[in-house]
C-alpha cells in the first residue's frame, strides 16, 4: 500500500544517487519499496533525465548513460504521471524550480521534498503546500 504522494526536487535525486548515506538515499529507497509515490510531469521527468545525464553528474554518481536510462525507466514505472492543467509561472526566482512547483500543485501532492526549501517558501504559503527537506520528510513519512 502506498503512503504519501510526493514531488522530489531534482537535487534530491542527485544527492540520493551520489551517496548511499543520508536522507536523500533513504527517500529514494522509500520510492523503490513503494512506501511513497513520486509525482512527475513530463517536463519534470525530462529535467531529471537531462540533469542526471550531464557528464559532471554521471562522474559524481558513477553512472553511465545506459544506467541513467535504466534508472529513469524504473523511476517512471514507480511514479504517478501528473497532467498540467494550469501553468502557475512565474512564481519562483529559479525558472527550473517551476517544473517542480507545477507538479506539486497540479498533482495535489502531500509534500514537496527539496534541499532548497527556502526557494519554495513564498509559493508554499501562497498555495498551502508542505515543502520539506529530505530529513524533515523522514520525520513525517509513513
Amino acid at each position: 500500500m502506498l503512503g504519501l504522494r510526493v514531488v522530489l526536487d531534482t537535487n534530491v535525486l542527485i544527492a540520493g544517487l551520489r551517496s548511499r548515506h543520508g536522507a536523500s538515499f533513504v527517500v529514494l529507497t522509500m520510492v523503490v519499496d513503494r512506501r511513497i509515490r513520486p509525482l512527475v510531469t513530463t517536463a519534470l521527468f525530462l529535467e531529471y533525465e537531462a540533469v542526471l545525464k550531464r557528464p559532471e553528474q554521471r562522474s559524481m554518481t558513477g553512472m553511465t548513460e545506459a544506467e541513467v536510462d535504466g534508472f529513469m525507466s524504473e523511476f517512471a514505472a514507480l511514479a504517478e504521471g501528473v497532467d498540467v492543467h494550469f501553468l502557475w509561472r512565474p512564481q519562483l526566482a529559479d525558472p527550473t524550480d517551476e517544473f517542480v512547483l507545477e507538479a506539486m500543485i497540479n498533482g495535489r501532492g502531500d509534500a514537496l521534498v527539496t534541499h532548497n526549501t527556502r526557494h519554495f517558501s513564498r509559493a508554499a504559503s501562497r498555495f498551502g503546500l508542505s515543502v520539506v527537506s529530505p530529513s524533515e520528510f523522514l520525520g513525517i513519512a509513513p
